[in-house]
């Protein structure tokens, strides 16, 4: 007998829901039988029809502002499964950098955002008799990716952060999960050469995993062999990510 979806009827919010992988989860929760979908969005105004069609309502959030996360949290006080999904990636180095504030920017965003986004929405998951958390990482955050700067610790960070959530929720009834996404078809990603997923698969993999009550899952075959190429051999993992990042910057120069 089929597993039921726990997005059927469910009401949900998506952190960066206007493109990527955030659009697709709108877009896959309301084909699962979502009863409504919070689209948080830090600026509203640049929306087009991306939400025609769907049972979305636009949300004003800015996921690095814990007034903005609170804000959403009082007016969305049905919510029972929060998507974390917004994230930035800056593509510059972390140490030898022409910007040194871009880590703290990704930090800003993709850990201290689901930190902010975690603390607003626990008590309204709670609430709700527990409800879920799908924090949305990267192989990046799986082990060190010196091609990619400030976003590998900070979705190492978040990786983390899912598990200690897990942990202090559990007596709540929460459940949580970290998706380990790799190379997607985003415009985050439009920069990688080679094969790169639909995000609809990501959402997909991911929606399912959570299904089953996964912890960690590898939405894809990128994650799933890179990580198991990190396991067999770190050390030879570690020096193909260094020659990867010596060919990065002489072609881009950062």
């Amino acid at each position: 007998m089929p597993r039921p979806s726990k997005a059927a009827g469910s009401v949900a919010l998506v952190t960066g829901a206007n493109r990527g992988i955030g659009l697709a989860f709108v877009r896959e929760l309301a084909a699962r039988g979502a009863k409504k979908v919070y689209a948080g969005v830090r600026e509203p105004g640049a929306l087009a029809d991306e939400f025609a069609g769907l049972p979305a309502e636009v949300v004003p959030l800015d996921v690095t502002d814990p007034a903005a996360g609170g804000a959403a949290a009082d007016a969305c006080q049905d919510v029972n499964l929060l998507v974390n999904n917004a994230g930035l990636f800056t593509n510059t180095r972390l140490v030898l950098t022409s910007d040194p504030d871009a880590a703290r920017r990704e930090m800003e965003v993709n850990y201290f955002g689901v930190l902010n986004m975690t603390r607003a929405f626990a008590p309204v998951l709670g609430a709700n008799r527990g409800g879920y958390i799908v924090n949305v990482l990267s192989v990046a955050g799986a082990f060190p990716a010196p091609f990619m700067g400030g976003y590998s610790p900070a979705k190492a960070a978040a990786l983390f952060l899912s598990s200690i959530t897990r942990s202090e929720l559990a007596d709540q009834g929460t459940e949580v999960i970290a998706l380990i996404v790799g190379s997607v078809d985003t415009r985050m990603a439009a920069h990688v050469r080679g094969r790169k997923e639909d995000p609809r698969d990501i959402v997909r993999a991911g929606l399912d995993a959570l299904d089953r009550g996964e912890h960690v899952t590898d939405t894809d075959f990128m994650a799933v062999d890179a990580r198991a190429r990190y396991a067999r051999d770190p050390v030879r993992y570690e020096r193909g990510m260094t020659k990867l990042l010596k060919a990065t910057v002489m072609e881009t120069g950062r």
